[in-house]
């Protein structure tokens, strides 16, 4: 049986295997097992993934998948069963029991690997040409070196840090503020990051933009990114791929236990 590691409570179960949308929760084996099993929290990393797995649905090429939660909080990433698909202790992950050579089942950890495979396996949302494929993958690589991890040290800095160091959060505020600006320069002449169409470039950088409450990004002085952002909000995948997050983590948004500060900010796995 599956348990919130968090809260102790079992999550309800109430996604049949061929509901509208791509996915459904962890629980007894199925007749016909779902194709990708996806090692999931809801983090802004993990919505990349639920982000392209419910586009994949709308685009008619559907990779019916089962969330595997990993709570990150309850130090579920150490446990050998995970560290055997993601050795480096972080999630997302997936396992593709149905790969494109039709062999054994494949896995694939890191966010944007993860993208880029499910992008070349159905042939979507990464252009088929060599120029626009080259514009993807520096758009995509520019928000796993950059965006992402300068975000994430901003919210560190500012929102879970013991004590308030200015000087760190003066320093990734002041980056993230200027990667923000290289995205309104970029999206002023295009729709999207990689052109004219919608990418997983976009979906990488998407969940990165407005992640905590009280460290928006100023939208006034970046009307491009403020389009761009409001147009992919208010998409129907983006929609169902965000709506997982209380299911999957209905104590999200609360203050973290110490419990949870050490899964999270430690220096390894608990107790070394």
């Amino acid at each position: 049986m599956l348990r919130c590691g968090r809260c102790g409570r079992v999550p309800t179960r109430h996604w049949p295997a061929k509901h509208a949308h791509g996915g459904k929760l962890d629980g007894p084996p199925a007749k016909n097992a779902a194709m990708i099993d996806l090692y999931y929290w809801p983090t802004p990393n993990g919505h990349k993934v639920t982000l392209l797995l419910e586009e994949l649905v709308d685009a008619g090429v559907p990779q019916e998948y089962t969330v595997k939660p990993v709570n990150i909080g309850a130090g579920d990433q150490f446990k050998p069963e995970f560290l055997a698909v993601s050795p480096n202790n972080k999630m997302p992950a997936i396992v593709d029991h149905d790969p494109a050579d039709g062999g054994a089942p494949l896995s694939v950890f890191e966010s944007g690997a993860i993208l880029l495979y499910l992008a070349d396996k159905t042939g979507q949302f990464i252009a088929p040409d060599m120029r626009g494929r080259a514009a993807t993958l520096e758009w995509l690589f520019w928000q796993m070196g950059g965006l992402g991890p300068m975000t994430g040290q901003m919210g560190h800095f500012n929102v879970y840090a013991p004590e308030k160091i200015p000087y760190a959060m003066d320093r990734y505020g002041n980056e993230v503020r200027r990667l923000h600006g290289v995205l309104d320069k970029r999206l002023a002449d295009n729709a999207f990051l990689a052109g004219d169409d919608y990418s997983i470039a976009d979906m990488a950088s998407y969940p990165w933009i407005d992640v905590y409450p009280n460290l928006a990004p100023d939208f006034a002085a970046f009307p491009n990114l403020k389009r761009w952002y409001d147009t992919i909000a208010a998409r129907p995948a983006t929609q169902r791929a965000y709506a997982l997050k209380q299911q999957v983590n209905p104590d999200a948004g609360k203050p973290l236990s110490d419990e949870e500060r050490r899964h999270l900010f430690g220096t390894g796995e608990p107790g070394k």
